[in-house]
């Protein structure tokens, strides 16, 4: 007396095991995501190892406005860029210092420093206030 049963073929998936997993894995990212911070870049600081250089650098300055200095005395790129290869003509083992105010985009900075390797100053770089 064996009854044997039909079965019937289903065709139809059951998603909601899948939900409740794909909502956990929701839940666990979002927890962790804001505990990751990948924006943060880790600068080094300038200290006294730095090695100064025997002759004093090629100081220029751009100020807060945007405005370029050279020897205290305001003027264009173009006029920049002559003084600076008249300087180092004189004495071409110097090298040349941007000095910057904090509060100056970092464009403007770049933009000076791009003109002068642009056309060949070599040593250029950067002025910084050492660590204390």
């Amino acid at each position: 007396m064996s009854r044997t049963r039909k079965r019937r073929l289903m065709n139809q998936i059951n998603v909601v095991p899948y939900i409740d997993v794909t909502l956990v894995l929701l839940v666990i990212f979002m927890v962790t995501a804001p505990m990751t911070n990948p924006g943060v870049v880790d600068l080094p600081g300038a200290g006294h190892s730095l090695n100064q250089p025997k002759l004093p650098p090629v100081v220029v300055t751009v100020k807060k406005n945007g405005s370029i200095e050279f020897e205290s005395k305001s003027m264009q790129r173009d006029e920049l860029l002559l003084t600076v290869r008249a300087t180092l003509a004189k004495s071409p083992e110097r090298t040349v210092v941007i000095a910057a105010d904090k509060n100056v985009k970092y464009e403007d900075v770049i933009g000076v420093m791009d003109l002068l390797k642009s056309n060949k100053v070599d040593k250029v770089g950067l002025l910084l206030k050492p660590a204390p």
